[in-house]
């Protein structure tokens, strides 16, 4: 539980450097975010990390010391653990004798002293205590978990063990034996601990003709996470591959598996994929972070119009939902949201997916397997004999699908699935091409829904961006494109924001943290009906959507530019001008 520094506090007030109101404010912050006073001030940008360090010093009568580029000692490290350090954020930085040398934050914390006296007596220790910045903590604390240092040491473990011989001479019949040998274990373990900590999406073991890559997807952006001897390749692939229950012996042909662990304290599932390349097999394994799934819909971008249509829609008794967007454009989670807000002990909740990426409780999930037959369409066919009352469908691929879908919408049935096409208009020409009758296509639909996925700038290092003329006017233009009611709620004047060129400690240098979701949401109403039997066309659809006061997806981004949300270059990237 965070520690409030309350004589700080005081401290700060006195100099004028809070008031008593936002002292207040902060400290609720700091509690209920779980995070260290320090660094709540510094997010706000109240005062600067090296001026309250400044502060802290002269209040506690302690010497600050930097440790930005200062070399920090392994025996420090040693000498406390890292779930003590994290804990009562206390970190070591030098040890010379039984002299340990400690960085705190607060040293108002009675339960980090008690705990650091008590390692004192244990180890028998001389404690120093000094200050250090909230920007110095995290440098410290990352030496903890450097995943090049650690899957080192691993390699260095591993060759002491077989002589660096046999590493090089290392073949496809002794694999099984190095795999199962701690430092392998261990450096695929390192591998996986930091990739969900970097809150990579997915991680790419890649064999080339010397080395080996080992990538991470942050963001939808692949990032180079460290490069490993092309020797243990076979050795690591073989690792994952007994992880994942797979043939060790089969490097020919693709495989695909799925295995679990826990990271810290969270379960995390992985879904394993290798493929046979010219230097060996490559694997790809997919984070499947349960975490994911429990995301409230606001968390994802829903907001206004678009949040209060989905809560209308989400309720009523029978129709369905189709969500479409491109691979890799959050559809997935959007529905993992979804059900989890309407599931509840009252129904009867059934999922056919392909494959399933997160298990929600309570709801019965069902894995297509095509090569024995069990698709979609037979998968649909048999969950109606189910007493299902909501139904969600991966993904809806061919004719039999559609109108099972379509048939099961109209009989009592509230059906979730997701499509390929372009903006939610597009979901009406669809579905008629998948054979669906037009006059069954208002009856069952209830919304057509288009998303994409944007980069979130780093809320603490983004820096203030004057937008280009050409840029402001774009944003200009489509803010007048927009219904009245949205366009008399925005400030008459906005301040943009782009990424930074170092990023910071926050965001590890990566100038955005996380991903939000860009919408569109076409509402199937009885005009809609109208035009769908009289005159379709996109045309007139479109017509109809500005007349629902629909945003497109581009100016539901512009509203995030505008919030400070996301960049307008990522934006611009991503979501075509007008339509998309």
């Amino acid at each position: 539980m965070i520690k409030i520094p309350q004589t700080l506090i005081e401290e700060l007030i006195r100099r004028k450097v809070l008031d008593k109101k936002t002292a207040e404010s902060l400290s609720a912050r700091s509690r209920s975010q779980d995070k260290d006073f320090t660094q709540v001030v510094i997010e706000e940008g109240i005062i600067s990390d090296q001026d309250l360090l400044a502060i802290k010093s002269e209040l506690y009568a302690l010497p600050s010391v930097a440790l930005k580029d200062a070399e920090i000692k392994s025996n420090a490290l040693k000498a406390l653990g890292e779930d003590t350090a994290t804990f009562y954020k206390v970190v070591p930085f030098d040890k010379e004798g039984n002299v340990l040398r400690v960085g705190m934050l607060n040293p108002e914390d009675a339960e980090a002293l008690e705990a650091l006296k008590f390692i004192a007596q244990d180890q028998g220790l001389i404690i120093e205590k000094y200050i250090i910045s909230f920007g110095d903590y995290l440098t410290v604390f990352k030496k903890y978990r450097t995943l090049v240092g650690e899957v080192r040491e691993a390699l260095e473990e591993l060759s002491q063990e077989l002589g660096k011989e046999a590493v090089k001479k290392t073949v496809l019949s002794e694999v099984p034996q190095i795999s199962e040998e701690a430092p392998i274990i261990k450096a695929v373990a390192v591998i996986i601990k930091h990739a969900v900590e970097s809150r990579a999406s997915d991680i790419h073991i890649e064999p080339h003709e010397d080395k080996v890559r080992v990538r991470f997807r942050v963001d939808g952006i692949m990032h180079v996470a460290l490069i490993l001897p092309r020797t243990i390749h076979s050795a690591i692939i073989t690792r994952i591959k007994i992880l994942s229950d797979l043939k060790i012996d089969e490097t020919r042909i693709p495989q695909d598996g799925r295995f679990g662990t826990m990271v810290g304290d969270k379960k995390i599932d992985f879904r394993v994929s290798t493929l046979p390349t010219r230097h060996g097999e490559k694997a790809v394994l997919r984070i499947l972070d349960p975490s994911i799934g429990l995301i409230e819909l606001p968390g994802l971008g829903l907001a206004g119009r678009n949040l209060k249509l989905i809560d209308k829609y989400i309720q009523k008794p029978f129709g369905s939902i189709l969500i479409t967007g491109p691979t890799g454009s959050g559809k997935t989670t959007t529905l993992y949201s979804i059900l989890r807000k309407i599931n509840n002990e009252a129904v009867n909740i059934v999922a056919l997916e392909d494959p399933i990426e997160i298990l929600l409780t309570g709801i019965s999930q069902s894995q297509i397997q095509e090569e024995i037959g069990f698709t979609f369409a037979t998968g649909l066919r048999h969950i109606l004999r189910q007493d299902p009352d909501i139904i969600m469908v991966g993904e809806i691929r061919d004719p039999e699908t559609a109108n099972l879908a379509t048939h099961a919408s109209l009989t009592g049935h509230l059906v979730f699935s997701t499509l390929h096409t372009n903006d939610s208009i597009g979901v009406i020409p669809r579905l008629i091409d998948l054979g669906v009758e037009k006059y069954l296509i208002a009856p069952t639909l209830n919304l057509a829904m288009a998303q994409r996925l944007l980069r979130r700038l780093c809320q603490v290092c983004k820096v203030k961006s004057k937008p280009s003329s050409a840029e402001e006017k774009i944003i200009t233009e489509t803010i007048g494109q927009m219904p009245e009611e949205i366009k008399t709620g925005l400030p008459k004047s906005f301040v943009s924001y782009k990424a930074s060129e170092k990023g910071c400690s926050e965001c590890n240098g990566k100038a955005y943290k996380g991903r939000i979701a860009i919408f569109e949401i076409f509402e199937i109403s009885d005009e809609v009906e109208k035009i769908i039997l009289t005159n379709l066309s996109e045309v007139s659809l479109r017509e109809e959507s500005k007349r629902q006061g629909m945003l497109t997806m581009f100016q539901d981004g512009i509203l995030k530019v505008i919030e400070g949300i996301v960049s307008v270059e990522e934006l611009l990237e991503v979501a075509e001008i007008g339509n998309a």
